[in-house]
């Protein structure tokens, strides 16, 4: 009978020898593991490690902007009179305010109507004209309380050209309310409300012209045919007869914002002015005095300083206890010893010790306050930052970014590649940017009727577009045509969805229209119609623009508009913009100095830390391969484990068998001796 459980024949504890035996087997198994785990270990270290630099990677990343150095800031004396912004254009100084008036919208109010929704006449189509101006005259002031005056004597309208605009009253909305809603409903320029006066006829239509300043004020011309009721209670001409065509009151006049600054008188038609002092936004908000100070806003740079510095602080903390060793607690960190580590300590400690070369007022960041410590860590002098920022804002910005300086004020920095090396390059200006045009053979003909001369047709800077003038009664002047057609031209759908706009000038009535590109893609074209003729003459002549030429560290650029670009060499890439100044055959326009400041290079170095072919993508990748092996020979092992451990319950088996038959042999004999025994006696 054979046995079928081990030991049970011998009394061998034949699990538990074996169990012991392959204990003694695998402990090779257990040195895997332990190796293993060390490389786990490794793994989240670098991981670590990957972190802290991404860390530190975006603050460098955050001064790598040239901007960032050149904000400034402005601030008013008195918040209550005036408040301002400043754009990086800006020039820091002092702007002393005395503000006389506040723009201001006109607003006119009609006569009184019993109803908000009667019919005003009898339905007829009455087509109401508005158009933009001036109004100069006798004015009698406004009374509110007996609703007198605001009406003109004396008085002329000169339109601003930025074109008449129709709304057609007919049966379908002759009341007060659809007079209202037509009028909000086009979007002319003009918003409609009623108010309740109280009296009689309590219900007054009130006019505002939704931009302010003088030349914004409302005239309204009424078609001849139209109904006589409409006529009388919207006709408006402040050139007019009072109680003919003349029929609004004037509740409140435009005018512009009045002010002088620094001494010069302005007047301009809003009272946000973006135009007075280069770079600055001026909020004119009451009558008073005050003055703007334009000054360099550092607290952005000294954010972005701080965060650098915790940034590579926070990485030379994470590299020093991975890779040190502690004598008090006498453990090494993980990573002690590992050349990736020593690679990435030794090349960022290599580049902040460097001295940046060209000609800039700083070289090195001990010189705006950044300093390295005994312990390793970096920390910030913020009052030495910011006295380098309010002196040099530039050369700080070239310390830290990659940016440009050029000797002549009309040459500015726009751009760089990866290609353009760092140094001083000497530049020259063959040929300046110019931008397209076309220029009259003859005075311009003021006088648009619809239908004949009303209509151009064009093509600017190669986008084709037609538009339409406004006609009627001859143009008060050369300059307001010019107005109305450079307001419809650039109004043109087809245009302005392209970014494409005209300037329109006039010199002794003849026409120049000019594109606002600069290049050889900028062109004007008025051409095949009689309204080009009575524009532009029989015989205007186009002129295309040209793009900027020259050299740049003696090869020569690429222009485009008013951007040369450096070609192949030290200066390949460098994009600048000029705008003036001297050009011809082997003008020199100085130098332009470049820089590739710490934090370009560094952002430069951590990606080649990080990136997929990296030192830590290199690292990982082998760690893993390790451990992969690892189970390789794991599953090796357990394998070779199982063969030993069936060899081994084999042997033992066939001793158990054995023992058993011995026993088996030995009750045999026993038996027979005790019988023999028995016999015997």
């Amino acid at each position: 009978m054979a046995i079928s459980s081990p030991g049970i024949g011998s009394g061998l504890d034949i699990n538990g020898i074996v169990a012991k035996l392959m204990a003694v087997e695998s402990q090779p198994l257990r040195a895997l593991d332990t190796k293993e785990a060390a490389y786990q270990a490794k793994l989240s270290a670098y991981g670590t490690l990957s972190g802290a630099l991404s860390s530190f990677q975006s603050a460098v990343q955050g001064l790598n902007d040239p901007a960032k150095f050149q904000s400034l800031k402005a601030s008013s004396s008195d918040a209550t009179v005036a408040s301002a912004s400043a754009s990086s254009i800006a020039v820091a100084g002092s702007y002393a305010l005395d503000i006389s008036k506040i723009a201001q919208s006109q607003k006119l109010v009609a006569a009184g109507q019993t109803s908000t929704s009667t019919a005003i006449g009898l339905g007829g189509t009455t087509t109401l004209t508005f158009d933009f101006g001036t109004i100069s005259g006798t004015l009698a002031p406004y009374v509110p309380a007996a609703g007198t005056g605001g009406t003109y004597t004396a008085s002329a309208f000169v339109s601003n050209g930025s074109g008449a605009k129709t709304v057609t009253i007919d049966a379908t909305n002759n009341s007060l309310t659809g007079i209202r809603d037509a009028i909000n409903s086009a979007k002319i320029g003009v918003t409609a409300s009623i108010v309740n006066d109280g009296g009689v006829s309590p219900y007054r239509l009130v006019l505002s012209s939704d931009n302010a300043g003088t030349s914004n004020s409302i005239k309204i011309s009424v078609a001849a045919g139209g109904d006589a009721d409409v006529t009388t209670l919207l006709s408006y001409d402040p050139a007019g007869v009072v109680g003919t065509t003349q029929n609004l009151q004037q509740t409140l006049v435009g005018q512009n914002t009045e002010m002088t600054v620094n001494g010069v008188f302005v007047s301009k038609t809003s009272s946000t002015l973006t135009d007075v002092i280069p770079g600055v936004t001026l909020n004119a908000l009451k009558i008073g005095t005050g003055t703007i100070s334009v000054a360099q806003d550092s607290s952005g740079v000294t954010a972005a300083v701080d965060a650098f510095i915790k940034g590579y602080n926070d990485l030379a903390k994470t590299l020093k206890d991975s890779s040190s060793y502690d004598p008090a607690t006498r453990k090494a960190g993980i990573l002690q010893g590992d050349a990736s580590v020593r690679t990435i300590q030794s090349q960022i400690r290599a580049l902040l010790g460097r001295s940046l070369t060209g000609n800039w007022a700083y070289t090195n960041l001990s010189q705006v306050g950044i300093t390295l410590q005994k312990s390793g860590s970096l920390a910030l002098d913020s009052s030495k930052l910011t006295t380098a920022l309010s002196a040099n804002p530039i050369d700080v910005a070239a310390l830290f970014s990659a940016t440009g300086k050029a000797s002549d004020s009309l040459v500015s920095y726009v751009s760089s590649t990866s290609n353009t090396k760092a140094g001083t390059f000497s530049l020259e200006v063959s040929q300046l940017a110019t931008q397209g045009q076309q220029v009259g053979s003859a005075a311009a003909g003021l006088t648009i009727t619809t239908g004949v001369n009303d209509t151009l047709s064009m093509s600017i800077d190669g986008v084709a577009a037609t538009v339409t003038l406004a006609a009627g009664a001859p143009y008060a002047s050369y300059a307001a045509l010019a107005a109305e057609v450079q307001a419809k031209i650039n109004g043109a759908s087809a245009l302005s969805g392209a970014g494409i706009s005209v300037a329109v000038t006039e010199a002794g009535g003849f026409m120049t229209l000019t594109s606002n590109r600069y290049g050889s893609t900028s062109s004007v074209s008025v051409s095949g119609t009689a309204g080009a003729t009575n524009l532009l003459g029989a015989t205007p002549t186009s002129t295309a623009g040209v793009d900027v030429a020259g050299t740049l560290d003696g090869a020569a650029g690429t222009g485009s508009g008013q951007n040369l670009t450096g070609a192949a060499g030290n200066a390949e890439g460098l994009k600048l913009l000029i705008t003036g100044g001297a050009a011809g055959a082997g003008v020199s326009r100085g130098t332009v100095g470049f820089s590739q400041g710490y934090a370009y290079q560094l952002n430069q170095l951590i990606s080649s830390f990080l990136d997929s072919t990296g030192t830590i993508a290199a690292v990982t990748e082998g760690t893993n391969r390790s451990i992969k092996d690892i189970g390789n020979q794991r599953d090796v092992f357990n394998r070779r484990l199982a063969n030993i451990e069936a060899q081994y319950r084999k042997q033992f088996t066939a001793l158990d068998v054995t023992m058993a038959s011995m026993s088996q042999t030995s009750s045999y004999l026993t038996q027979q001796l005790a019988a023999l025994s028995s016999q015997t006696k």
